[in-house]
């Protein structure tokens, strides 16, 4: 069985959706679905049980935050997969199945992602690579032009991977984020990292899964329409800065101060260079120059 946890903050009606479109599109995969509302203020989420009073549904007094969340979800999770899926996202297709599938079928595999779109079909970049000097160094340089463009796309540029493929990769976002119940006993918190109260805990949660041997792989079999943003809090300005920190936070964490501080000056220099042509990425080299 497949656990569907769901966390909710102010987004009742695409929450409402999503949950349709599991029942839609899943299936041969026996499944439950949580929801985990986070002091919501939006609507009374206890409305949820009158179209779909087979969901769980857990309510927090207060805005725990994205992970915490999460982790409470899956305390109360009864399957041997868990899915963490976005409130903000509908299945396209059989995406909880083409997913377990992927676990059950390759156990070097530790998270599955799948290929999330944008309402009008675009496709978004949700596999990533960890933040890393030569990363950095073979974008801001060019220098990757120079070597076999698969290899380095695999290995340090995942943003240039073909979306249209199944691939492993460093990391993936946690709008679609599936994982074994049981390999949570192998991290060293035996359950999900806390340390972000929203945005940069996906990429922990990778990096701490491949530091026990477990890869991350974007399954692009399984479709979703991810309606981005619309779980998000506050304002751009203020999830860029969000964002930032904490990836700063997280480089700092694992690869040390120094490693943390070239990271932020190639990134700093790349978006200055980018602000020449795009003045909007002007705001991006302030804010990695002076995050620390």
């Amino acid at each position: 069985m497949v656990s569907i946890i769901l966390v909710n903050y102010n987004t009742y009606a695409y929450t409402e959706k999503c949950i349709s479109s599991i029942y839609e599109h899943t299936r041969n995969t026996a499944f439950e679905i949580i929801v985990v509302s986070n002091g919501c203020s939006d609507r009374n989420i206890k409305e949820l049980l009158d179209t779909h009073p087979l969901i769980q549904l857990i309510e927090n007094s207060e805005n725990l935050g994205f992970a915490k969340a999460n982790n409470i979800g899956i305390k109360a999770a009864g399957g041997k997969h868990v899915l963490l899926l976005n409130s903000d996202t509908e299945l396209k297709n059989n995406a909880v199945n083409i997913a377990q599938n992927c676990l059950n079928d390759h156990p070097d595999i530790g998270v599955v992602s799948a290929q999330l779109q944008y309402p009008d079909g675009k496709l978004q970049h949700c596999c990533q690579s960890f933040p890393s000097i030569m990363g950095e160094l073979l974008e801001t340089t060019r220098l990757y032009k120079l070597f076999d463009r698969d290899k380095i796309a695999r290995r340090y540029l995942n943003a240039f991977l073909n979306l249209k493929e199944n691939t492993y990769c460093d990391w993936v976002w946690g709008t679609f984020f599936m994982f074994r119940y049981d390999d949570l006993e192998l991290l060293e918190q035996k359950k999900l990292s806390e340390r972000f109260f929203m945005y940069g805990e996906d990429m922990e949660w990778c990096y701490q899964f491949m530091q026990i041997g477990l890869k991350a792989y974007y399954c692009a079999d399984a479709k979703v329409v991810h309606h981005l943003g619309k779980s998000d809090f506050g304002s751009n300005s203020k999830k860029f800065e969000t964002i930032i920190r904490n990836e700063v936070q997280f480089i700092t964490a694992y690869k040390g101060a120094r490693y943390a501080f070239a990271v932020r000056m190639l990134r700093s220099f790349k978006f200055l260079l980018q602000s020449i042509k795009d003045k909007s990425c002007f705001q991006f080299a302030v804010l990695y120059a002076n995050t620390k």
